[in-house]
């Protein structure tokens, strides 16, 4: 045998002996599982009934107004907050040509009372004018009678009622310049959920 053959017998040798090892080293069992996985987000939705909650004309000083709309979790989260932001304009009739000397919305006292199954409670009171800067919780209870746990936030399904009180103040002056004029108020509700939990 020649020294090439010899030498790339060897070779041979060394490899297939390196490819058994390597083969050795590389070889296990396996097994392979799937796992289908789904992430769905809640839903996150209120309901305001009726929509539109005062209509009225010819009001007065002294003259009072109440009414009432429902507020309804149509999602799927909780909701712990129903925030309440307030903007309104006032249409001057400019009585005699002259413009307002004072704002008509700090003459109408607004009082929100939230009515839940077993409760009614004050959530704020307060004029037009300065319900403007405040973002109230309209689900929020602080002075809760009856016993139990205290009622806050809005479960899905859940309808709860809201009334609203709003009077014209009789400041027993002369409030002459609103005469003829009217207040177009906006109310938003900003619902926030409740705070995440493990699962």
């Amino acid at each position: 045998m020649g020294f090439a053959k010899k030498v790339s017998k060897g070779l041979l040798t060394a490899a297939l002996g390196f490819s058994l090892m390597g083969g050795g080293t590389y070889a296990y069992f396996s097994d392979t599982e799937v796992t289908n996985n789904t992430f769905a987000a809640g839903t996150l939705d209120l309901a305001v009934n009726p929509e539109t909650i005062v209509n009225i004309a010819d009001l007065k000083p002294g003259d009072e107004v109440s009414r009432e709309f429902t507020i309804t979790n149509s999602g799927t989260l909780d909701i712990s907050k129903i925030l309440l932001h307030t903007n309104y304009q006032v249409e001057d009739a400019k009585l005699n040509g002259a413009a307002n000397a004072d704002d008509f919305g700090k003459h109408i006292k607004v009082t929100i009372l939230y009515n839940q199954a077993n409760a009614t409670v004050q959530v704020a009171e307060t004029t037009l004018h300065e319900l403007q800067s405040q973002t109230p919780d309209l689900t929020a209870i602080d002075n809760f009678v009856g016993g139990g746990t205290v009622p806050d936030g809005l479960a899905p399904g859940e309808t709860d009622k809201i009334i609203v009180l709003f009077e014209f103040v009789d400041n027993g002056g002369d409030q002459n310049e609103f005469q003829g004029d009217a207040l177009q108020v906006e109310w938003k509700f900003n619902a926030e959920q409740a705070e995440g939990t493990v699962k």
